[in-house]
């Protein structure tokens, strides 16, 4: 006797009924399981109608914004649950880490318009007269995390990004013209003095004091940070400076040195250290909030631009050392010439997107403008961008924000979350058509340098010393109430409890050097005995 299959085999009409059975329950099954789909595909067809439901990151229509896929309501949790995994696996993944300085920070877009004609020093498009330059400003604290406070005493970052048919150009300055040092091979040390301990991850006013007190170039920076500048009312009420001093060169060749001035056309307000305290407890994000809701206002902060230029001879004997980050040129030897003014007028839409991804870095420089033999310039020349491929990726010059708006023909290309289409051909020279460098565009650029490879300090040029400048600001720029305020923010500082008897009588000794009275007043304050 065949079975039912050997007889279906054998027997077409067999076969033609039990397959016409099966046929009609499968048909009949799919009918309703595509008339269930039907009725979802309808439901989630609604988007594309005007009604706009949440989806995942690929655009699939989310089943729930709060309810996980499990067996039955009391039932484990299912892994095909796509929906759940991408968005835990997203949250996992929200964060860049945070920049190992300026960590904490807030910026807005705006535009920079040129007034004035400065074509007899630089070529640069974007300083032509009635030039007008989209620009991003960020600012920040330097060594607090990002959940710090924006009142703490710090100075404050001042990066601007501007947009430019060249490309773009980024000045990474800061409220101060000065820094703390002038190699870059201290500032690991600086930077990891100024923030948390190995063991305890505590800030520590000892180990602060002592590397400035060890470290006798930082008397300029540390008495400005020691003013009541060092806790500015808000962002808006700073100056900026490129701090820096950088190259410039016009169409004929002609060089010059440059430093960039952004006065605040708001004033400058400062809190003292009893105001800048309560502000911290009060409200820790108050200068980020202060910017964005002015703006929101539509009322627009804005900075004039001046900078200072040297003729390019002048170097070799001025009295300072140009190229040192410590160090200013005084206005009575190079006045400040009024170029321009810039406008911030549009908050970011996306914070994270727009301001924690935004990657400044000196090394951003067009035709017109070039580096000058500053040593610290020379070594963030590398370290900024170098950064940023940590931080962000290898192709963070691809996000939205860090995309210079002139074309963008670059042989780099592929890496990872590449966006960019790149097209043939991938490699220079070639002989079928690819871009190809605009060398003299930088001609303008070159100067002869001669020396031995050693490693050592700048050569002293006739009044460079340690303590002069600072001298200066505390006898002929500073008011008696800032004296006053300067030596209690001194005293208050060096009075935490880690700081121990013997570096007191050290940071008397560092302001002595400066000032013989600003000595006398911190030592009284620290209860020091001469």
């Amino acid at each position: 006797m065949p079975t039912p299959r050997q007889g279906a085999r054998h027997d077409p009409s067999g076969l033609r009924t039990g397959v016409t059975a099966r046929g009609a329950a499968i048909r009949r099954r799919s009918d309703e399981v595509a008339y269930s789909l039907s009725r979802k595909v309808r439901a989630v067809s609604v988007p594309y109608s005007g009604v706009s439901y949440s989806t995942d990151d690929a655009g699939h229509p989310a089943p729930s914004d709060g309810l996980s896929q499990s067996v039955g309501p009391n039932g484990p949790l299912l892994l095909q649950d796509h929906f759940l995994i991408q968005k835990m696996a997203h949250f996992n993944r929200e964060r860049v880490p945070e920049r190992v300085v300026h960590a904490k920070g807030g910026g807005a877009f705006g535009e920079l318009e040129i007034t004035e004609d400065v074509s007899q020093f630089t070529s640069a498009d974007l300083f032509q007269k009635g030039k007008k330059t989209p620009l991003l400003l960020r600012f920040s604290t330097v060594a607090g995390e990002l959940g710090s406070a924006d009142s703490a005493r710090d100075p404050r970052g001042f990066a601007l990004k501007f947009y430019t048919e060249h490309g773009n150009y980024d000045i990474v300055g800061n409220n101060t013209p000065i820094f703390f040092i002038r190699d870059p091979s201290k500032f690991s040390d600086f930077i990891h003095s100024q923030k948390r301990r190995a063991d305890n991850q505590l800030r520590d006013n000892n180990m602060q004091w002592d590397f400035w007190t060890q470290n006798p170039e930082s008397a300029h920076q540390v008495s400005f940070l020691m003013t009541d500048r060092g806790t500015p009312k808000n962002w808006r009420h700073v100056n900026g400076y490129g701090s820096h001093t950088f190259l410039w060169y016009n169409a004929s060749g002609e060089k010059f040195w440059v430093k960039y001035h952004f006065k605040t056309d708001q004033g400058i307000e400062n809190l003292t250290a009893g105001a800048a305290k309560a502000l911290e407890a009060e409200d820790p994000d108050a200068h980020r909030r202060d910017l964005w809701q002015a703006i929101e206002r539509g009322e627009f902060p804005s900075w004039t631009v001046k900078v200072q230029v040297m003729p390019f001879e002048d170097a070799a004997d001025y009295r300072f050392n140009p190229f040192d980050l410590t160090k200013v040129w005084p206005h009575g030897d190079y006045p400040e010439i009024t170029i321009g003014k810039f406008t911030l007028n549009r908050n970011p839409s996306n914070y994270f997107a727009e301001i924690e991804q935004a990657a400044f870095e000196p090394s951003n420089l067009v035709p017109g403008i070039g580096a000058s033999p500053d040593k610290m310039l020379q070594g963030r020349l590398f370290s900024y961008p170098d950064t940023h491929r940590y931080r962000i990726g290898p192709n963070y010059l691809q996000l939205p924000v860090n995309q210079p708006k002139s074309p963008v023909r670059s042989y780099n290309f592929d890496g990872p979350m590449t966006y960019a289409n790149q097209v043939d051909p991938v490699y220079a020279p070639n002989t079928v058509g690819g871009p190809v460098a605009a060398e003299t565009l930088y001609d303008g650029e070159q100067y002869e340098v001669t020396g031995e490879i050693i490693r050592s300090a700048y050569k002293l040029h006739k009044e460079d010393d340690d303590f002069g400048q600072a001298r200066t600001l505390w006898e002929k720029v500073l008011s008696e109430s800032d004296r006053a305020n300067m030596v209690s923010n001194i005293v208050g500082h060096a009075s935490a409890s880690e700081v121990t008897d013997d570096m007191k009588k050290r940071v008397v000794e560092y302001w002595t050097n400066i000032h013989p009275d600003l000595g006398t007043g911190v030592a009284k304050g620290l209860g020091v005995q001469g």
